[in-house]
């Protein structure tokens, strides 16, 4: 156990990938570190960390002069050394922190969004120059900090993928008992599970599978997740309505078992116009399950066209269409695309590997 004293902090009130990253960075790092973590104090992530000593913060806005003060009081009392950081809107609370509290820790933001103009001004210059490192999802995003953050102000850059845990392999007999409930009966079975707003894409599901009905196909699509908008949640819905799909389409809300559910479609779909990296495509493939992901943003770096999965164009519904007929036409290719997936994500995507290398990164900070 080495003495490092590093404080995981995310502010954010939602409950993604990216927050969840945040819970595993805590309970993982603790293992060799002496971790402890910041939340919000509305926060949905209380029940995903354990064992760990949490704060909670207050956050009116990414400008919160009083929650950069708490933090500082914090970073002083327990003697932090690292400050972690995840949610791209907490950068100005926790630099502010930095520069209130006498510590003056290291700073490192792990970068799940995409950067898509310069930053070159004032405000952040003033940031940047505050952080050491940032720690990228993906050699995309990696490249795109290189672009858009001047070089004298640029902290450094490195792509360390985030993995996923070899689950349980359900049995048979468990698969078909978790069918049973969900009603599966004998339909080929899709999976879009994430939290549900318009960037994810769960409306381009429901325009597929209206297409994929009009050719009888015996297919039911599963939207897995809480929603971060009700109104988008019920246009969905009223959309499943008017094109008559109550049958076909069905809303399963939050999952505490997304590795059971994924072992149990026979496709796992990846929707969103423009993904960062894609945690969930990972964890299906981890899964032995087959993938169709949007060909844009880090699933590039995940999905080898017809090879670990498929690929649609981006935004394209009847092209998804396509791409889960072809499946649900092939089964031998399906079982070809989840054995080679699963491979691939042992090799690069597996959890243990990646926070080994974290470990590793804030044992030589």
């Amino acid at each position: 156990m080495t003495n490092k004293k590093i404080l995981e902090v995310c502010l954010s009130p939602d409950l993604g990938g990216l927050e969840l990253y945040m819970s595993r960075c805590t309970n993982e790092l603790s293992k060799s570190f002496d971790v402890l973590c910041v939340v919000a104090s509305k926060s949905k992530l209380k029940d995903f960390i354990q064992d760990v000593q949490k704060f909670e913060i207050n956050r009116k806005s990414s400008f919160s002069i009083s929650a950069s003060l708490k933090l500082a009081k914090i970073i002083d009392k327990q003697n932090i050394d690292i400050v972690h950081l995840h949610w791209t809107k907490d950068l100005p609370i926790v630099v502010l922190a930095k520069i209130f509290s006498k510590r003056k820790p290291k700073i490192v933001q792990t970068r799940h969004m995409t950067m898509t103009r310069f930053k070159s001004d004032f405000y952040h210059k003033f940031l940047y120059k505050n952080i050491d490192t940032i720690i990228c999802v993906t050699k995309a995003l990696e490249e795109q900090i290189k672009k858009f953050i001047p070089q004298n102000i640029r902290p450094k850059t490195l792509t360390l993928y985030l993995g996923a845990n070899e689950s349980e392999a359900l049995s048979a007999e468990q698969k078909d008992e978790f069918k049973k409930e969900l009603k599966v009966e004998d339909s080929f079975m899709l999976g879009l599970i994430g939290r549900i707003n318009e960037f994810k894409g769960q409306h381009l599901l429901i325009e597929a599978m209206k297409l994929l009905k009009q050719k009888d196909l015996n297919i039911k699509a599963y939207i897995v997740g809480h929603a971060m908008s009700e109104e988008y949640l019920q246009q969905l819905k009223q959309r499943v309505i008017d094109f008559n799909l109550e049958e076909q389409v069905i809303f399963v809300g939050f999952t505490k078992e997304p590795a059971k559910f994924m072992q149990a479609c026979d496709v796992v779909l990846m929707t969103s116009r423009n993904e960062t990296f894609g945690l969930v495509t990972i964890e299906a493939m981890r899964n032995g399950s087959c993938v169709i992901g949007s060909n844009s943003g880090g699933v590039l770096e995940i999905i080898d066209d017809e090879k670990t999965g498929l690929l649609f164009e981006s935004g394209n519904y009847e092209d998804l269409a396509l791409k889960i007929e072809k499946l649900y036409k092939d089964e031998t290719l399906r079982k070809e695309l989840a054995k080679a997936g699963q491979k691939k994500a042992e090799e690069l995507f597996d959890n243990k590997k990646q926070f080994d290398k974290l470990s590793k990164f804030f044992s030589q900070l």
